[in-house]
């Protein structure tokens, strides 16, 4: 959160937040639905599309019915209930008493945060389905979705950012490191294992993706919009924003490059999925440290993550031999892991401020410690409760679609419809 505190509406910040808003939605639609839908089977893609098109427009409504409330309300911390400690309060829902004249310390309208964080809502749950692409029934990925948003990310926005006890912790997580990819990519990681590998899947044979050019497009617009979803997290126009900006580019373009190498190393060749995958990587490593680290971090964040999400993608998914069918665990797992824990090494006052924290690697290895129990307790709780919701959705609705729908492809069996004529 930027120290710039204001009491009337600032137009320079409610300019800048819009755009950041605008651009956090770009991930979801369509980024992810092109970078997701670019790597799967062609058989497959309208499923994709459906999916995260289902997820921005159900989970915008549930977010203004009663999920800002619950993630960002202070009724009930401001009047000793101990359900404080879960959600925030209900008097928030529908957006109750928040007017036009509802402006935030930062100088924006209230109606502007809750719009921007409800992007960061949306994005969220659209990360898990590249873990059981092309296998599961449509309706049960609706039960799942709506569950998991309520039970399992709308608790952990509110320990992280609304006050909970994460963030009275002192954890840091500037845009996403804990809330977003660590509940995603560990969620992912449950439901592939859960729902079991596709018919045709073989460790050490991948899938080959069916449009290449809609994996670079995705990434594309993921690396666009990702500028709105950690430089707007300050919710500010100024310096912080501006590092935040830096940093994430940086951070990046360190990954895509160090992916591209180890790619060539390895495989003989550098690959477009290889460098996009790269590029996604760094992105949801610097998410966290965004706010409190400076172009050395993001050099050594970027670098990092995508080394050991190279290994868990390429060695240990073919190990354990589980479908991780799009890489959601490998990359956002653990990209969200990593870059958690190492922002309380690279965190440095040179952002933060003489007041503000800093990491292991300047001498505070108390941060450290914080991030590592913020990054273990946001692992536990995305486990327990992801795997509860399966089991309740398995045993209702059901979850795999039977072998024929499978083999012949979703789209049309879940969809009636085709993406591409014969």
């Amino acid at each position: 959160m930027s120290s710039l505190l204001l009491t009337t509406l600032d137009t320079g910040n409610t300019a800048w937040m819009i755009m950041a808003t605008i651009l956090v939605l770009l991930m979801s639609i369509p980024g992810i639905a092109l970078f997701y839908g670019g790597l799967v089977r062609q058989k497959n893609i309208l499923s994709i599309l459906m999916q995260t098109v289902f997820i921005v427009a159900v989970v915008s409504l549930i977010w203004v019915a009663f999920g800002y409330s619950w993630a960002f309300s202070t009724e009930y911390a401001d009047s000793g209930n101990p359900l404080a400690c879960i959600i925030g309060g209900f008097d928030k829902c529908f957006l109750h008493g928040i007017g036009l004249d509802s402006i935030m310390p930062t100088g924006i309208p209230e109606l502007t945060f809750a719009m921007f964080q409800c992007m960061f809502a949306l994005i969220t749950p659209a990360l898990i389905l590249g873990a059981f692409a092309e296998r599961v029934k449509f309706n049960g990925y609706v039960l799942f979705t709506i569950l998991w948003v309520i039970i399992a990310y709308l608790p952990m926005a509110h320990w992280v950012w609304g006050g909970g006890f994460l963030q009275e912790m002192g954890a840091i997580d500037f845009a996403g490191g804990t809330v977003v990819h660590i509940n995603a990519g560990v969620a992912a990681l449950v439901m592939a294992l859960c729902v079991g590998k596709r018919d045709d899947y073989r460790a050490g044979h991948p899938i080959t993706p069916h449009n290449i050019t809609f994996v670079f497009m995705g990434m594309s617009f993921l690396w666009l919009g990702w500028f709105g979803f950690n430089a707007g997290s300050g919710l500010a126009a100024d310096g912080l924003a501006a590092n935040a900006f830096l940093v994430t580019h940086i951070a990046t373009a360190a990954a895509a490059t160090t992916w591209m190498i180890i790619d060539w190393f390895v495989n003989k060749k550098p690959t477009t999925v290889g460098a996009c995958t790269g590029a996604v990587a760094g992105l949801v490593a610097i998410t966290p440290a965004a706010g409190s680290t400076d172009i050395l971090g993001a050099f050594c964040i970027g670098i990092i993550s995508t080394v050991v999400c190279f290994f868990m993608v390429a060695v240990v998914k073919e190990k354990f031999k589980y479908d991780d069918a799009l890489d959601a665990f490998g990359v956002h797992g653990m990209g969200g892991i990593l870059g958690s824990i190492l922002t309380g090494v690279f965190a440095t006052h040179c952002v933060t401020g003489a007041d503000g924290v800093q990491g292991a690697l300047y001498g505070d290895w108390h941060q450290l410690w914080i991030q590592v129990v913020a990054t273990v307790v946001s692992i536990i709780y995305s486990i327990i409760v992801t795997y509860i919701i399966f089991k309740v959705v398995d045993k209702s609705v059901g979850v795999r679609v039977d072998k024929r729908v499978e083999e012949e492809g979703l789209d049309i069996y879940e969809h009636g419809e085709s993406a591409y004529s014969n």
